[in-house]
């Protein structure tokens, strides 16, 4: 054996390249048959392990992770190699370089470690140096696990040989989005160090903050290794923007530095809202020895600690933790923080993945890359790095572990991300008070995560709930979120120059920079309720001599041209795209207003309050009643018998008199009772409404149009005028389909007057449209023209923000209150209040009353009448079977079919006694000729 390795040794030594690899591979199989394994414990076979593997371990050692995971590693390894039924015998070798900072140094300490057949790295502790030695790990297939390296671009497929063993940061920047969005804040700054580990933090932060509405409106950017001088440069920038929502995300060395010039700028006071990722909990739980000012700068911040469940397997380590301090030569005093707890639980995982890996036939083997044939240059000899044949079988069964750590379940998704990442909500008061958790299952929660994995999962915002706040300044209250910027700089509000209906808005005649009217009041009385001081400069849109287009001038917001727009700006779906309004604090609408016409009295005025179609159902539904109860009373009461012609006036008379109740005749049966009272309330109902009808036309001046409202214009194709700058155009043309060659653009009132008086036929128009706000203020003046039909379109008008601007919100809220105390409405008043035409005791001509509008009960009256009549017949053939039963028989054989129906008539026109003298005649009868007492006695009429 001694001879093949010697051998072996001297044909790499003397880089015999060109030797026949066949007989290399030849030699190396006789070396593992001879003895089954290589002697340093380097190469084995399926059937025995070797003495020991090597791990690496990449640290910063003086860092404040780097501090805790020493202990903690060196801990678990200790833990493993004492328990035999872990690895089967075979113990962990961990080799421990330190990068002390530099990237560089870092992957000099990676080559090193391919240099020396090492199966797995712990580490780096960086995210930029992950970035590179990912590449090396790809090229020699080598696994690394990272417990403190949590940039997001880690998982991605570019790096299958890296694996994350603590939440992503991708978990962290949702739970600070959901944050934000619980508070009801839209805009965020974010202050972070510009490297891989910052840029994608915060990239991701953006997209989580997107998914709820929210951004991140300003970045301050830090180098690596900033000065004091860096940090207070890029913190006065931050002061001069709106947003107080300040995300920090870089590194516990520098990020105590960052509170401490916030402080020193006065950052700390009430206003500001501080949310950092995890590195300022790391510090807090780890450093013992914070003085009393560093712990003042921080107080009122909100922090993240990453959630572990409480276990028996936690709290065991957590007692031990001060003794394994303690033992760890040279070591300053530390806290245990969670990457402390993750460390221990990344050599516990990989040791279940090498006895899984050895289970499975796993063999540890090196091959020659063959893309490293450079000669080694100072002590790095890339000849001698080698790919390790088992390295994707060993990442395979990392992932594929399922068991139970100190930091909880240890398990990965498809993504490689650690199952049920969860955070708790820490806000610094004195040394930290936890107010929350968050979980990717259940959102923000005043319960531990675990005791939520039971119930279905909800993330509405109505369940997340978090504990109060102490914020910056020692205030309570919800911080708004932002201010106006101190750079000096006004509000450009853009204000439409209109040259109508300038009681809304318009400039002041004695001024040509300052705006007076409706629209105006409102701006500034809800200006004066906000909190805080609104500077702004008013800026006229348009020439002066048309009307301008508010749309367009909302779309100049989004252009940067204006910051914001006030006046009459209705708010469409178009608009409310572009821009945020404010609350409506004016209802409007799209109305139409037409010439109307006196109408004069005239000697059939009586007839008007009825339709025509009304007036002929009426008079037949009378004739049919009065014929419905002639037929039910003909037989039982004589006010309905007698010769033909009497009985005809009976029924025209009876039909018509209960129009004024005042029938005389009498009904005796059940059935035409019934009928009577149904048809006399129907009669009820008719005089009522008639006479409402009729009083308020004759009492109330009448005013007609052929014109009754936008159906009447859809279904002819006379001119239509609208107002030039209004949005009625683009709503007549698109949504209602009218040809865009019949609408006549408009400006002044004394247009609209003119061309309406004109006419279709002679120029002008037959009607306007335009919003309701316009035309009551035209029609104040105006008393021959009016609005005809219902308002159809339904909005209102709003200043106009950027959108998701918080300014708009504010506003709201002032106009609101403007609505409550009732200056809204005094402001309307002063402006659109005392009209010099009044409308009262005018109306238009008033809708006749239609069938339509009672139809239910003449349908009533009409049922009730069939009914009753199939109720008769049905007994009247009754009775006629009975009393003719005998004779029946020989009509059957003897009679024709026209007999038997003169005398079925006959039957139906006789008279029927009364109860009473029915009774006598068969009592009489009876005694007479011995007939039976049951059968009905008739008498001819």
């Amino acid at each position: 054996m001694v001879f093949l390795e010697m051998l072996l040794n001297s044909l790499f030594k003397e880089k015999l390249v060109t030797m026949n690899i066949q007989f290399v591979v030849i030699l190396y199989w006789m070396l593992i048959l001879q003895h089954g394994y290589f002697t340093k414990g380097v190469d084995t076979n399926q059937l025995e392990r070797p003495e020991t593997v090597n791990i690496g371990c990449i640290l910063s050692f003086q860092s404040v992770v780097s501090k805790v995971a020493r202990v903690a590693i060196d801990a678990a390894v200790a833990d493993v190699n004492s328990r035999p039924e872990v690895l089967a015998g075979t113990k962990m070798n961990i080799v421990m370089l330190d990068s002390n900072y530099s990237g560089f140094l870092s992957i000099i300490e990676a080559l090193r470690f391919m240099e020396t057949k090492t199966m797995a790295i712990i580490g780096p502790q960086s995210s930029v140096t992950a970035h590179v030695i990912s590449h090396i790990a790809n090229e020699l297939q080598v696994p690394m696990l990272s417990y403190a390296a949590t940039d997001p671009t880690l998982s991605t497929l570019e790096y299958p040989f890296f694996i994350r063993t603590s939440p992503s940061d991708l978990f962290q920047m949702a739970a600070i989005s959901d944050i934000v969005d619980h508070y009801g804040w839209r805009e965020v700054v974010a202050i972070y160090v510009d490297d891989d580990h910052g840029r994608n933090g915060i990239s991701a932060l953006g997209n989580q903050l997107a998914e709820r509405r929210c951004q991140i409106s300003y970045k301050a950017p830090l180098k690596p290794g900033p000065t004091v001088d860096d940090i207070r440069d890029a913190l006065v920038q931050v002061t001069m923007v709106e947003s107080r929502i300040l995300v920090v995300h870089t590194y516990a060395d520098m990020g105590l530095t960052i509170f401490s010039v916030a402080k020193y700028l006065g950052m700390m006071n009430s206003g500001y809202v501080w949310i950092t990722t995890n590195w300022l909990t790391t510090i807090l739980d780890s450093n013992n020895s914070l003085s009393s000012d560093m712990l003042e700068d921080v107080q009122g911040v909100l922090s993240l600690r990453i959630h572990t469940p409480d276990s028996q397997l936690k709290r065991n380590f957590v007692s031990r933790w001060r003794k394994l301090v303690s033992e760890e030569a040279g070591n300053d005093p530390v806290g245990l923080s969670t990457f402390g707890l993750y460390a221990y639980d990344t050599v516990w995982l990989l040791a279940r993945a090498i006895d899984t890996f050895f289970k499975e036939g796993g063999n540890i083997s090196f091959t020659k890359d063959p893309n490293l044939k450079q000669p080694q240059v100072g002590k790095l000899r890339f000849n001698e790095m080698s790919i390790f044949d088992g390295g994707k079988l060993l990442v395979r069964n990392i992932l594929q572990v399922n068991t139970s750590g100190v930091t909880g379940q240890l398990q990965f998704t498809a993504d490689k991300n650690l199952v049920r990442p969860a955070f708790e909500v820490i806000n610094v008061i004195g040394t930290g008070r936890r107010i929350g958790y968050w979980s990717n299952y259940s959102g923000l929660s005043i319960e531990p995560p675990e005791t939520l994995y039971d119930n279905p999962p909800n993330n509405s915002t109505v369940n997340q709930k978090l504990y109060g706040v102490i914020w910056p300044g020692e205030t309570t209250q919800k911080p708004r979120g932002w201010v106006f910027p101190h750079n000096g700089r006004e509000l450009k509000i853009g204000v439409p120059n209109r040259v109508s209906f300038r009681q809304f808005v318009g400039l002041d005649p004695s001024s040509a920079d300052q705006f007076e009217g409706y629209c105006i009041d409102v701006f500034t009385a809800a200006q004066n309720l906000l909190p805080y001081a609104l500077p702004y400069k008013l800026i006229p849109y348009g020439d002066g001599i048309t009307n301008p287009s508010d749309t367009e001038l909302v779309r100049l917001i989004t252009t940067g041209v204006f910051d914001a727009a006030i006046g009459d700006l209705a708010i469409t779906t178009d608009r409310t795209r572009m821009v945020d309004f404010t609350q409506p604090y004016i209802e409007s609408g799209l109305v139409v207003v037409v010439p109307v016409k006196k109408l004069h009295s005239h000697p059939f005025a009586f007839l008007r309050p009825f339709t025509p179609k009304m007036w002929c159902v009426t008079a037949l539904s009378f004739l049919i009643v009065g014929a419905v109860v002639w037929i039910l009373e003909h037989r039982h009461n004589d006010d309905f018998r007698g010769p033909p012609r009497k009985q005809v006036i009976t029924i025209l008379w009876f039909s018509f008199s209960t129009l004024f109740f005042a029938h005389r005749e009498n009904t005796v049966s059940t059935l035409g009772r019934l009928v009577l009272i149904i048809w006399l309330f129907v009669v009820l109902i008719l005089n009522s409404s008639y006479t409402a009808s009729l009083t308020s036309i004759l009492t109330v001046q009448q005013l007609s149009s052929p014109i009754k409202g936008i159906e009447s214009l859809l279904n002819n194709n006379d001119p239509i005028g609208f107002e030039q700058s209004s949005f009625a155009k683009k709503y007549l043309v698109e949504e209602l389909g009218i040809k865009e060659s019949r609408l006549v653009p408009l400006d002044l009132p004394e247009d609209y007057a003119r061309a309406l008086k004109a006419g279709p036929n002679n120029g002008g128009v037959a009607a306007v449209v335009d919003e309701r706000a316009y035309i009551e203020l035209f029609l104040s003046t105006r008393c021959e023209f009016s609005i005809v039909g219902q308002e159809f379109t339904r909005n209102g008008w709003g200043f106009a923000f950027p959108r998701d601007s918080p300014l708009a919100v504010d506003m709201s809220t002032a106009i609101l209150r403007l609505s409550e105390n009732g200056d809204l409405q005094r402001i309307h008043d002063k402006w659109l209040l005392g009209h010099a035409c009044s409308s009262q005791g005018t109306k238009l001509e008033v809708d006749q009353l239609e069938l339509k509008s009672f139809a239910g009960l003449f349908f009533i009256s009409g049922l009730a009448c069939l009914i009753a009549l199939l109720i008769y017949f049905i007994r009247i053939v009754r009775d006629f079977t009975r009393a003719r039963y005998a004779e029946s028989e020989s009509l059957n054989s003897s009679s024709s079919r026209s007999g038997r129906l003169r005398k079925f008539l006959s039957f139906a026109d006789e008279k029927v006694m009364p109860e009473r003298s029915r009774s006598k005649v068969k009592q009489l009868e009876g005694s007479s000729n011995g007939s039976s007492p049951d059968e009905q006695v008739y008498v001819p009429k």
